[in-house]
């Protein structure tokens, strides 16, 4: 779950839905500066169904030690350091869940979600907030998705539907920074950052080169990018969302009640260049 606070609640926003917009931006990109992703649709895949993992944990919303929605919300863009209001093995298990559900699918599709979660869990995790008798299920976890990386670039090697390009470390690199800069737009988005920020990575241009992105907020979930991946601006997308009113809750069972009877709204989210 992702929250945005408002003044007397919370908007509510599944991982689910994040991950369709990152896939919209996704589908979005390119212009005459930055490359579009091929293979395209085997790419989109993998962006647009990166969080599937949390499909069955979203629809029962669980609360922190505070009584908060237990989310993904503004204070954490930039860090990961909420694993003391998370049980660690059970968002593992999402994660995995969310690999093993597009690898039996789409290798390569599968390999972009392995690495984005490999690097969520090793470069950007807080390792200060694991408990440390957690800590070797954590490691085993990151050698399991290395191993599994590892069977999927075989098969990937053998598919003779792909061209010989896009079987390269460069282009599956590439593609996972695709999906890391989606990825982080849409939950700038869904959360309304206001600071400055950027889409992670350096990103590959037509000239072989690569960019980074800048994101300055330009108002409510309204954003500028520069320079502008897209080929039209702006571009107008809509996430679904429910408001819960109410900042703490006594327990889950009540937050969930309140989640299942809010009314679905679409979220209008504005990128221009």
């Amino acid at each position: 779950m992702l929250r945005l606070e408002t003044d007397t609640g919370y908007w509510l926003i599944t991982h689910v839905d994040h991950a369709h917009l990152a896939g919209e931006f996704a589908e979005k990109w390119g212009n005459r500066n930055f490359r579009p992703p091929e293979p395209r649709a085997r790419v989109l895949k993998g962006i647009s169904q990166h969080d599937d993992g949390w499909r069955g944990r979203d629809r029962e919303p669980q609360i922190t030690r505070q009584g908060r929605p237990s989310a993904f919300s503004v204070e954490l863009v930039g860090k990961y350091s909420a694993f003391e209001e998370i049980d660690l093995g059970d968002y593992l298990a999402v994660r995995e869940r969310a690999v093993r559900l597009i690898a039996n699918e789409d290798p390569y599709a599968a390999i972009l979600v392995s690495m984005h979660t490999y690097s969520l869990l090793s470069e950007r995790a807080d390792r200060s907030t694991i408990l440390p008798e957690q800590l070797p299920l954590l490691d085993d976890f990151l050698a399991w998705q290395e191993a599994l990386q590892k069977k999927l670039l075989v098969k990937i090697a053998a598919d003779a539907s792909l061209a010989p390009e896009h079987k390269s470390e460069t282009a599956i690199r590439d593609h996972f920074r695709l999906l890391q800069a989606c990825d982080n737009l849409s939950l700038l988005a869904c959360v309304d950052y206001r600071k400055s920020s950027t889409l992670l990575h350096p990103l590959p241009q037509n000239d072989g080169g690569y960019q980074m992105v800048a994101v300055e907020s330009t108002g409510e979930r309204s954003f500028k990018l520069e320079p502008y991946p897209f080929a039209e601006s702006p571009l107008v997308f809509s996430i679904p969302a429910r408001h819960v009113e109410g900042m703490m809750f006594a327990n889950a069972a009540e937050l969930g009640a309140l989640f299942a009877a809010a009314r679905v709204t679409q979220l209008g989210i504005r990128i221009s260049g």
